[in-house]
């Protein structure tokens, strides 16, 4: 209760939930000693995989003894799962004392949320100073309050599609200038690019960061990947090849982002061996990214069917999330919720073959679309229906064996089912 009431208190500090600039977390971190100085980060921008691939350096670390702070948004169940120091949640106690501290220093001046949270965030990683930090960057990264960082191990660039629009003026929502925001200040340390959704988007990307002096892993130039047919995973780059096993994540398109995060740790000299990486990628903790839901409330609904839970919410989200449901031979039953200023239409337009589409409201969040009109906005999707609540909605659906649910559109609404669970 105590938590919450700071948390409560932070969140009315500035009018704005967010305002996009450096200078006010700049003062707030210069009056704690500026932590963020001192520490070995690793920094995660772009627009979808950042979270897995931060989970599966994590796991790859810890195999390897390396111990990690974290630092990600929005959480999805509470708000300690933010803040990762030696691989575990801060507690409730040491987290209210040191947003308390935070707080006092801060002095009532004008700041977001988001940014007090992360001047905290680093003012309690100087605890841990051997530590590696594995830093997400929040909006665009440009303007983000991680990025206050003077240098660092590497920057990773993840996936980037098209998202947050509505905060880029509506001649520029291109993804040249998401690139742009995401990458035109990364460090000159080491930069790893991902495999991305096209062609076009990696030229973009590979124009604007050509005079950034940083030395660059970029995929199918430095390295590579591929599924073989037995199931098995091949990846190389200029250390040599490693055969891997799969991996505990569900859904191909997560290999993507486990091979991500093997180039940005053999990239750097960690002294990681080929069987840390191979066991680490079998322990590699995710919440809501194509989570199944194995017991609890909600599976007690499902019974025999398989129901999984993913906060996709954008549409290189939906396409990839796709290309998972596709692979399956069994009927598809998605239940949909989303917040308001996504582009509903895109979003689900790149689902196929979906027996049925049930459309919800999200508890607890005001600035999410109604599931009433939701349900109107896309009402050519066919068998489209609304429930006021998750578990009417499960009921609903006229499941067959071997059909499969999946709850998305939102990792607001992943916090909740998996709360409700």
């Amino acid at each position: 209760m105590k938590l919450q009431t700071i948390l409560k208190r932070l969140q009315k500090l500035h009018p704005k939930e967010i305002d996009l600039s450096l200078g006010r977390i700049k003062n707030l971190c210069n009056k704690l000693g500026n932590p963020q100085d001192n520490l070995k980060c690793i920094t995660i921008v772009g627009t979808n995989g950042k979270y897995s691939t931060i989970q599966a350096i994590r796991a790859i670390l810890k195999e390897a003894n390396i111990n990690c702070n974290i630092y990600t948004s929005p959480h999805i169940k509470k708000i300690n799962e933010r803040f990762i120091y030696n691989n575990q949640e801060i507690s409730d106690n040491n987290l209210f004392k040191l947003l308390i501290k935070i707080e006092e220093i801060n002095a009532g001046k004008p700041i977001t949320y988001f940014e007090i949270l992360t001047a905290a965030y680093f003012y309690y990683a100087k605890n841990f100073t051997k530590n590696i930090n594995l830093i997400e960057s929040g909006l665009f990264h440009r303007f983000d309050a991680t990025n206050i960082i003077k240098n660092n191990l590497a920057s990773v660039v993840t996936a980037i599609g098209l998202d947050h629009l509505d905060w880029l003026p509506k001649n520029e929502r291109t993804i040249n200038k998401i690139v742009f925001e995401k990458t035109s200040s990364l460090l000159n340390s080491k930069i790893i690019v991902a495999k991305q959704n096209s062609k076009e988007i990696l030229d973009i990307i590979k124009k604007q960061i050509s005079k950034n002096t940083a030395k660059k892993t970029i995929f199918n130039d430095q390295y590579t990947f591929s599924v073989n047919e037995n199931g098995f995973i091949y990846y190389e780059d200029k250390f040599g090849g490693i055969k891997l096993p799969n991996s505990n994540l569900v859904g191909e398109f997560q290999i993507d982002n486990i091979a991500t995060a093997i180039a940005t740790i053999r990239s750097l000299n960690l002294k990681i061996k080929d069987n840390h990486i191979k066991t680490g990628i079998t322990k590699i903790k995710s919440i809501a990214r194509l989570q199944e839901i194995k017991k609890g409330k909600i599976k007690d609904i499902c019974k025999n069917n398989k129901i999984f839970v993913d906060g996709s919410h954008n549409p290189l989200g939906a396409k990839v999330l796709n290309n998972f449901l596709e692979s399956l031979n069994c009927k598809k039953h998605i239940i949909l919720g989303m917040m308001l200023n996504k582009d509903h239409h895109e979003y689900i337009s790149y689902f196929k073959n979906i027996s049925s589409l049930t459309t919800i409201d999200i508890p607890n969040q005001p600035n999410a679309i109604k599931g009433t009109k939701l349900k109107d906005k896309l009402n050519k999707f066919p068998n489209i229906k609304y429930k006021n609540s998750i578990f009417e909605a499960i009921k609903s659906i006229p499941v067959s064996d071997n059909d499969i649910i999946l709850i998305t559109g939102s990792l607001y609404l992943a916090g909740e089912v998996l709360k409700l669970n």
